[in-house]
């Protein structure tokens, strides 16, 4: 018990120094990683017949994904954002769903949903790197 806690703390702090050390981009990778993250441990605890750890982590995936959401800057994403926004809405009601309904599928569709906006967003990571100035970096 105590060697799982130490392994929980350093964890943690692994997490809470990419967090601190992360550029904007970098955190809403993190962000993503987490939402699909506690979609996967959502489905094992379902597979598994853990309900109060599957309504825990489509809790916490829910709460990542309201903060994506939240994050959208409408003035200069335009439609791209109105558009993410709406696939946002769009998983948070599937999710819901899922919980409600222990609906497997619907948890695949939302971690496959999130999946393509991860590896897009992880895809323009060199863009945005290439346009931040040297002295924004140092």
């Amino acid at each position: 018990m105590m060697s799982r806690n130490y392994a929980q703390q350093y964890r943690q702090s692994q997490l809470e120094g990419a967090v601190m050390d992360a550029d904007p981009h970098k955190l809403v990778a993190l962000l993503l990683s987490g939402a699909c993250e506690r979609i996967r441990l959502a489905e094992a605890c379902l597979e598994r017949g853990d309900p109060a750890r599957k309504g825990k982590a489509i809790g916490e995936a829910c709460a990542i994904v309201g903060h994506l959401n939240g994050s959208l800057d409408h003035e200069a994403g335009g439609e791209v954002a109105s558009n993410l926004s709406s696939l946002y809405d769009y998983v948070l009601r599937r999710l819901t769903e899922a919980n409600l309904d222990n609906d497997v599928e619907a948890l695949r569709e939302c971690l496959s949903l999130l999946g393509e906006i991860e590896t897009a967003w992880n895809a323009i990571r060199p863009a945005v790197v290439g346009n931040v100035p040297a002295s924004a970096t140092a």
